[in-house]
């Protein structure tokens, strides 16, 4: 049997903290923070060809600031209001294949993404109006419809958390602690993301298997001192996931 191997291994300097997937070009958008550094940056990478095109974008303000989405190659990022704020303010747009700023609009707030594109609104006028504008310059395009511009529905699957005897007896690698188990059927195969107690070391592990066989294994996290939320996803049929907080993995199934 053949065994799976990642098309995508990429470490950051620094946590990875937040991951936007394009529906429309298969590029996957990253926020990466370096609480030590205070310093936010941005990555992306092709999850068809594991190409990365950039890996340390920055922004003129190096900490306050995120990603919002990524729509049609262009990656979509934002400042916050304050430090003690979790409102956002401003639109950057990025080419997300170059890293080059397309356009800025520090007087919009984006909203959601539409089939049509980005949703946005003016948080200085009330009550909110929101619009759709252009992702390649910004310009305002009309007025949201709820009617026509309905939500961008996204090819992403995430793992269901299962107790370990709802799952095959003797499928599971390993003795999961803590009575749980991330677990998702895709296609001929079976992913499952469970933590570990063996000589007081708590670890998080990821297994892909095929005809009750493991064809792919990772350690993710280890030691850690809690149990870690869901652990991957799919695209397409791209597995992906996050590896000691700090870097991208990318199996294809």
């Amino acid at each position: 049997m053949t065994l799976l191997q990642p098309f995508v291994s990429q470490v950051f300097n620094g946590h990875i903290w937040r991951i936007q997937i394009d529906e429309l070009s298969g590029v996957l958008g990253l926020e990466i923070r370096n609480e030590g550094e205070k310093q936010t940056s941005f990555a992306a990478v092709n999850l068809q060809t594991g190409d990365v095109y950039f890996d340390a974008l920055t922004l003129p303000e190096r900490w306050l600031t995120g990603i919002e989405a990524v729509y049609n190659a262009v990656m979509l990022l934002h400042y916050y209001k304050h430090e003690s704020s979790p409102e956002h303010k401003g639109i950057i747009g990025i080419n997300a294949q170059t890293g080059k700023e397309l356009w800025a609009n520090y007087s919009l707030t984006f909203d959601h993404l539409t089939v049509d594109g980005p949703a946005v609104y003016n948080a200085n006028i009330h009550p909110k109006k929101i619009q759709l504008i252009s992702v390649e310059d910004g310009h305002m395009l009309r007025n949201f419809s709820e009617t026509d511009d309905k939500p961008l529905e996204m090819n992403i699957v995430i793992p269901r958390m299962v107790t370990p005897d709802t799952i095959l007896p003797g499928i599971l690698p390993d003795e999961p602690y803590g009575n749980m188990v991330h677990y998702l059927s895709h296609g001929s195969y079976i992913i499952v993301s469970l933590h570990t107690l063996k000589k007081e070391v708590l670890q998080q592990h990821l297994y892909v298997l095929a005809d009750d066989k493991i064809v792919y294994h990772d350690l993710l996290n280890s030691p850690i001192q809690k149990l870690q939320p869901e652990a991957f996803v799919i695209h397409n049929n791209a597995l992906v996931y996050i590896k000691n907080k700090c870097q991208l993995m990318a199996v294809q199934l």
